[in-house]
């Protein structure tokens, strides 16, 4: 490691939130001309004991344009630190794609409600791409689940999703009819669609 990246390193793990942003942007430029040794150092973040350290492990991955991040940020959904887990679904929030799907829809399961609802959000982010998966999460899902999918759903306003939306109107939850209704409202459907 070269000493200019040292010294990010030790101002991004120095303990000081708005020193270590400053090293992320520094790190991440750096990471346009020296990808390999960039992704070594963020690898070691990322197998610390310490959470703090993996968080901006995870935090760096977000603003990196390599394309090995992708599958590090879906790993790092698995993380045992909820904190860790929370950045990786927002810097997949920040990198939409549809191969990041399965894992942000096991994400929903999640016990951090937090995770649960980033995870949404990025789903949302993916749009279309993650339409399938959010359907089949209203079928089968745990409530909390459930509530993120149809509000990602109702966000992302694919047609696919009309006959499930207007299915959970009567809903038990308010919650869920509620966004059931606002996907509706957003796609221009509301009331005036009728199931055949």
């Amino acid at each position: 490691m070269d000493n200019e990246l040292h010294n990010l390193i030790t101002e991004l793990t120095g303990g000081d939130d708005q020193t270590a942003e400053s090293a992320v942007g520094a790190i991440a430029k750096m990471g346009q001309n020296k990808p390999d040794e960039v992704l070594r150092t963020i690898r070691v973040l990322l197998d610390s004991e310490d959470a703090d350290e993996r968080w901006w492990g995870v935090r760096l991955l977000a603003d990196i344009s390599d394309r090995t991040a992708l599958p590090l940020l879906r790993l790092a959904l698995r993380d045992e630190d909820k904190y860790v887990r929370q950045c990786a679904a927002l810097g997949l929030r920040k990198k939409p794609h549809t191969a990041a799907a399965v894992d942000l829809i096991d994400a929903l399961n999640d016990d951090n409600h937090l995770v649960v609802e980033l995870a949404a959000d990025a789903l949302t982010e993916i749009g279309e791409g993650a339409v399938p998966a959010l359907l089949e999460v209203l079928e089968v899902g745990n409530p909390k689940a459930r509530l993120e999918a149809v509000r990602a759903l109702a966000e992302i306003g694919d047609h696919r999703s009309i006959p499930e939306l207007f299915s959970l109107l009567d809903d038990d939850s308010q919650l869920i009819a509620y966004w059931a209704n606002e996907g509706l409202e957003r796609m221009g459907v509301g009331m005036v669609y009728y199931l055949p």
